[in-house]
């Protein structure tokens, strides 16, 4: 994701979690959350909120 998105990206986080979190957030904003949807998020899900 950082080689396609470097100029758009300014920094990136990665928290550890425990019983299989798996959340992404944009500033605060959550725009997936594994634990709601019972999936992990398809590729274009996540990038499409960095443009």
């Amino acid at each position: 994701m950082l080689d396609n998105h470097e100029q758009t990206i300014e920094s990136l986080e990665l928290l550890p979690s425990g019983g299989g979190a798996f959340e992404v957030k944009l500033d605060d904003t959550l725009i997936f959350s594994k634990h709601q949807e019972g999936r992990f998020p398809e590729h274009d899900e996540v990038l499409k909120h960095l443009s």
